[in-house]
């Protein structure tokens, strides 16, 4: 049992130094920093680590609010559609049946089997609102491949280099989420532990929801409830969720249903297209 860890920040910064902590921890593990990738083809190394890993612990510095940029990078190119369990799934069936789907992704199977997660955040601010969106967009590295999430967390004080060593308690907490990750290896999403801080939503254990009335969703997933007396959420449909099989299940549906309605207009499309053209004043660096 394999993990592997993402390193987001600058080599030897505290993102990396919390990373190096919970890898110690997590026994049998292998550190890959996002720096070292240059291009397309390291970036097709990479997935060929994430699909052979058994577990996978990314850490990031916060960046105005959020992730890092190569994470982002990594994320668009490699993850969404061409990662996601169902679409693969779906198509695996697909083309065991004969039949080119309307949209053909790229079809890794080795992305089916189960793996887990530990999700790591830092930033130098010590108010929350610096660093509120960085655990859920950090998600976006696991869900599409559908990895369970053991443990997340996010620190901060940590404002100059290597300043996360100055505080002991951090660098425990990122053992244990190692530790906890490593606990749950091999076991399948709908009976692995979540072991980090429970957190208001069921499905992703965040706190970031938005609210139209007393409709609930929550902003990192999409799990839907409604205010309870008090002020408390009572969850309804966790289906909804991105995290479940169910709702990556109907988002395939839509983009295979989406695409072979547009395949049906192409010619009008076409037309459309040439008679729209491109804008007139395109200016780049070199003139």
């Amino acid at each position: 049992m394999k993990v592997l860890g993402l390193g987001c920040g600058q080599p030897g910064g505290s993102a990396e130094i919390l990373l190096t902590a919970a890898l110690r921890a997590a026994g049998d593990a292998q550190l890959v920093r996002l720096t070292d990738l240059t291009g397309d083809d390291d970036l097709w190394w990479l997935w060929e680590r994430l699909v052979e890993c058994d577990g996978l612990i990314v850490s990031s510095p916060i960046m105005s609010r959020t992730i890092a940029a190569r994470l982002k990078t990594v994320i668009d190119f490699l993850l969404g559609p061409n990662a996601d369990a169902a679409i693969i799934e779906h198509l695996v069936e697909v083309r065991r049946g004969g039949v080119e789907p309307a949209v053909p992704f790229r079809v890794d199977e080795r992305v089916l089997k189960p793996r887990v997660a530990g999700l790591i955040a830092v930033g130098g601010s010590l108010t929350p609102q610096w660093k509120t969106l960085a655990l859920p967009l950090l998600h976006s590295t696991v869900f599409s491949m559908h990895m369970a999430v053991v443990d997340q967390i996010v620190l901060g004080g940590a404002g100059t280099p290597r300043s996360i060593l100055l505080d002991d308690a951090a660098l425990d907490r990122a053992g244990r989420l190692g530790a906890n990750v490593a606990s749950q290896l091999g076991v399948e999403f709908d009976d692995v532990t979540y072991l980090g801080e429970p957190g208001l939503c069921p499905m992703c254990h965040l706190d970031v929801i938005t609210l139209d009335g007393v409709a609930v969703t929550c902003a990192t997933c999409g799990s839907v409830g409604e205010l309870a007396a008090g002020g408390a959420v009572r969850w309804t449909d966790l289906s909804t969720s991105v995290i479940s099989m169910a709702e990556k299940r109907a988002h395939a549906r839509e983009i295979q249903e989406t695409a072979a309605a547009h395949a049906r207009v192409g010619n009008d499309l076409a037309k459309r297209a040439a008679a729209f053209g491109t804008f007139e004043r395109i200016v780049t660096p070199r003139g």
